[in-house]
C-alpha cells in the first residue's frame, strides 16, 4: 500500500546576506537557504524559520516543496539537506533541490509498518523491521511520501516480507535489491530446561607404585 503526496507550499524572499552575516538573519527569524537544481542557476534565499518547522515537522523531507520566491512561479523542490546546531537544536541552513515534474527523479521513500503480525498472538512472534527505506524512482509528482508494508504477511515463526512484496504506486519502480528483508516474524527459542541427572563416577583404578629396585629385580629374571 501507498499513501498520496499532498501539496506543500513555502515562501520564501531572495538572500542578500552572505557568509557569518547570516547569523542576523536567523536572529530575525530567518533561516538561510539555497536552491540548486539541474539546468538552474543557485539562488540564495531566506526562509521563516517557524514556517520551515512546521514544513519539517508535518511534511518531512520526502515531499514536494512548491517553493515560491518573491511571488513568482513555484517551484518544485525536495528538501535535500538540513543543517542544525548539534547543542540548542537551531535550524542553520537548508538545501533545496528544484526538479522538472516531467524528469524521473530517485528518492529514498521511508516504510511504514501496519496491521498486525499473526505469528504474534500464534507463536508469541517479534517483528523486527530490518529496513526502513527503499530507493524509488519515478515522476516527483507519482513519489509517495512513504509506503507502508502490511504485516498481515508475517503470519509463522521466520516469515518474512521482502522488498519485492512492496507494491509501489503506477509509474514507480523500487530500485533496491528486492531480495532484501524488511521485516521478519522471530520467536525467541526456550531455554533449555537443565538435567539434574549426576552421571556415576567411574571408580578409579589405584596406580601401582613400585620402587625402581623392583623394577631393577624383574629385568634381572
Amino acid at each position: 500500500m501507498v499513501q498520496a503526496r499532498e501539496r506543500v507550499e513555502l515562501k520564501a524572499s531572495r538572500r542578500q546576506v552572505l557568509g557569518k552575516a547570516v547569523k542576523r538573519l536567523r536572529r530575525q527569524g530567518l533561516t538561510p537557504a539555497n536552491i540548486y537544481g539541474k539546468g538552474i542557476q543557485s539562488l540564495a534565499i531566506q526562509v521563516s524559520t517557524h514556517d520551515l518547522w512546521h514544513l519539517l515537522r508535518h511534511a518531512g523531507r520526502h515531499e514536494i516543496v512548491y517553493l515560491q520566491v518573491d511571488g513568482e512561479e513555484e517551484r518544485p523542490c525536495f528538501i535535500r539537506a538540513v543543517q542544525k546546531d548539534p547543542i540548542t537544536d537551531e535550524l542553520l541552513h537548508v538545501d533545496f533541490q528544484q526538479v522538472s515534474l516531467t524528469e524521473k527523479v530517485r528518492l529514498e521513500v521511508p516504510l511504514h509498518l501496519v496491521g498486525e503480525a499473526p505469528a504474534v498472538d500464534r507463536y508469541g512472534a517479534m517483528v523486527l523491521q530490518l529496513l526502513d527505506v527503499v530507493l524509488v524512482e519515478g515522476l516527483p509528482t507519482a513519489l509517495p511520501p512513504f509506503i507502508e508494508v502490511d504485516l498481515s504477511r508475517l503470519d509463522a515463526p521466520d516469515s518474512v516480507i521482502h522488498v519485492s512484496d512492496l507494491q509501489p504506486p503506477p509509474g514507480v519502480t523500487i530500485l533496491t535489491d528486492p531480495e532484501m528483508v524488511v521485516a521478519r516474524a522471530v520467536v525467541e527459542a526456550a531455554p533449555a530446561e537443565e538435567e539434574a541427572v549426576e552421571e556415576e563416577a567411574a571408580p578409579v583404578e589405584p596406580e601401582v607404585v613400585r620402587s625402581r629396585r623392583e623394577e631393577e629385580e624383574e629385568e634381572e629374571e
